[in-house]
């Protein structure tokens, strides 16, 4: 997979935030080399988040957000600025723009002090400062710069750079739990929900993975999984299977091969695998009435026997023997408030970034609501839960 072809989810994200006219579009556009920000002299030309998948040298693979002045004003200003905050949600590295002018505004220090508070690395980027006489940045995360003249966004692209390297850690799907060699099944079922022609992000960054380690991958249907495991010459190490077949495949897997899914190899690659092993507990107390938010972070094409909207609440009907209410979102939608939420299933968030997928979990914490993602809840509505996990020894032994 070259830079290019590194799907957005991926991507370390990038927000630009700030006051109107502090030209903050004019230094998008000269960080990124590109007029992907429209610039004005006219207040509030950018009127909803800009996001645009790029290559940024020295970084890399990146996603740019530009976002709506944080002072826009009126009814539809505050919706704005209020999608605005909820960019932090799935920011990774933050630019504020400020009027080296003027100086920071409260709005301004409002907005860092929303970055200190989530542990959001910074900087505080001092624009058209070839107006002023002097500058001097007063710490290591301010800058002065010239979007119209150019001058130093090279070390502004830097110091952008330094802060998303400092927070970018190794990792890994699976193959840090392989050793090299390994012989490893995929089952990857082709229904009327499989994508025409390729295979689901999940899927393709597992079996990347896997060869990375230099270990062998064989993929087949969950219809061919009996004779495709009696044909191997030597036992696999592990079958890693769409959630959804969770249940038929354990039934042809030997017990002694290890089994999981890839949803859940997700939940643990960017999210927060042991407080979905926790709410999984919820789901076995869910009654008649209770309200169950199932969630997924893309916006596919629902089939007529889609696995978030069809599939999970009928196993889950027949898991608790009641009739729970469901509600669903998609894409970018997530409730602030979860008040008359009783459990919260959340699909894998392969299209969603780290960043984003642990707010979610985070406000479903904070509010005390209990949240499980689609490959645990299938596991232990299946009754093979303990099975899934064998392979995270950590979990395996509480469960």
């Amino acid at each position: 997979m070259s830079l290019n072809d590194t799907v957005s989810a991926e991507r370390v994200h990038i927000g630009f935030f700030g006051l109107r006219n502090a030209g903050k579009s004019s230094v998008v556009n000269a960080v990124t080399g590109q007029e992907l920000a429209v610039v004005s002299d006219v207040k509030g030309t950018t009127t909803d988040p800009v996001k645009k998948a790029m290559e940024l040298l020295p970084l890399g693979p990146v996603v740019i957000i530009d976002t709506p002045g944080i002072d826009d004003e009126g009814a539809l200003g505050e919706k704005r600025v209020e999608k605005t905050y909820e960019i932090l949600s799935k920011t990774d590295v933050a630019v504020i723009v400020v009027d080296a002018l003027r100086g920071k505004q409260k709005e301004d220090n409002e907005l860092i002090e929303s970055f200190e508070k989530r542990g959001l690395p910074y900087v505080v980027v001092f624009n058209k400062s070839d107006l002023i006489e002097s500058v001097s940045a007063t710490s290591e995360n301010e800058i002065y710069v010239s979007a119209q003249k150019g001058t130093n966004i090279n070390e502004l692209k830097e110091k952008i750079g330094n802060l998303a390297k400092n927070k970018s850690k190794p990792k890994y799907i699976v193959s840090d739990l392989l050793s090299q060699g390994d012989l490893v099944v995929l089952v990857i079922p082709v229904d009327e929900s499989a994508p025409k022609g390729r295979l689901i992000l999940p899927q393709q960054m597992t079996m990347r993975d896997i060869l990375d380690k230099n270990c062998t991958v064989v993929a087949c249907q969950d219809t061919e999984l009996k004779d495709t495991l009696s044909a191997l010459s030597r036992k696999p190490k592990l079958v890693i299977t769409d959630s959804q077949a969770f249940g038929k495949v354990s039934k042809i897997v030997p017990e002694d091969i290890l089994l999981t899914s890839f949803s859940i190899l997700m939940a643990r690659y960017k999210g927060d695998l042991e407080m979905l092993v926790e709410g999984v507990v919820k789901l076995k107390e869910i009654k008649d009435g209770d309200k169950v938010l199932i969630s997924e972070g893309c916006t596919h094409h629902r089939q007529c026997n889609d696995i978030g909207t069809v599939k999970i609440p009928g196993w889950i009907r027949d898991f608790t023997k009641s009739e729970p209410n469901f509600v669903f979102t998609s894409g970018g939608e997530f409730p602030k408030d979860l008040s008359d939420i009783s459990l919260v299933v959340h699909c894998g968030g392969c299209m969603l970034n780290e960043k984003e997928m642990k707010h979610r979990l985070s406000v479903s914490k904070e509010q005390g609501v209990p949240v499980v993602n689609y490959g645990v809840a299938i596991a232990q509505m299946h009754g093979i839960l303990k099975r899934s996990l064998e392979i995270f020894p950590d979990f395996y032994e509480r469960v």
